[in-house]
């Protein structure tokens, strides 16, 4: 599989099997729990790095700004998830039956939990050039990359502050856990006191980014009128005070 997949043969085996085991599927022995966690947590940090000093030498051009933006995208669940898909991963993760896949993140996690495997199993230098030269070369076009939108939340603040409008996100945890297999934070977005979109999410994070491309993307007419409507009101409301 590891050859197929990545085109070389690993020297430990078993790490590789660890890495494909999601927390929901975990296996306790003497007392430890297994699963791809750890792994994931050292993959994650390995793929920054080696991300970081491909756009570093790459684009010579862009600023700190820029480069992190750019980082961010490519390092994001939503890319690695379909990188994961486009290598086959997703056929391979190990999980509890219960776990609803579009709800969870676990093929981007498992491919970190992979590049973890491969750091410790061939060396830094080996998984630097795997990621650059072979997986983000036929995976992921950074151009298409850089084009996407995903900080949709700074994004609709930005509006707000040049527009004179007031952002208020009021997110909440709704008792639930992901292991229960629903989303455990949902955020509502407010403009100017007006409820204008909402999303949900495993992290208040993750929650308020969905309440903020709503409203991008389910705006309909009425709310859109109710919203200049309630604007307008503010605004003569204003200048009667003045």
């Amino acid at each position: 599989m590891i050859d197929d997949m990545f085109g070389f043969i690993p020297n430990n085996i078993e790490l590789y099997k660890l890495a494909l085991i999601h927390k929901s599927a975990s296996i306790v022995v003497s007392g430890q729990t297994i699963n791809n966690e750890r792994l994931e947590f050292l993959g994650d940090a390995v793929i920054e790095s080696v991300t970081s000093d491909y756009l570093f030498i790459e684009y010579p051009e862009y600023d700190e700004g820029r480069l992190t933006q750019l980082r961010s995208k490519i390092v994001s669940r939503q890319s690695l998830n379909a990188v994961a898909k486009k290598l086959g991963l997703d056929e391979c993760i190990i999980c509890n039956h219960t776990v609803s896949v579009s709800q969870k993140h676990i093929f981007g996690d498992a491919f970190e939990a992979m590049m973890g495997a491969i750091y410790l199993d061939q060396g830094y230098d080996f998984v630097n050039r795997l990621l650059i030269n072979k997986i983000y070369a036929t995976y992921l076009s950074l151009e298409q990359v850089d084009e996407v939108e995903t900080d949709f939340k700074s994004r609709l603040i930005e509006w707000g502050q040049k527009n004179h409008h007031t952002i208020l996100f009021r997110t909440k945890s709704n008792g639930k856990g992901p292991s229960a297999g629903a989303h455990s934070f949902r955020s509502v977005v407010l403009i100017d006191n007006l409820e204008v979109g909402h999303g949900m999410g495993e992290s208040k994070k993750e929650a308020e980014q969905a309440a903020a491309q709503s409203v991008a993307t389910e705006m309909n007419d009425e709310v859109c009128a109710r919203l200049l409507d309630r604007l307008d009101k503010l605004e003569n409301s204003n200048r009667k005070v003045n």
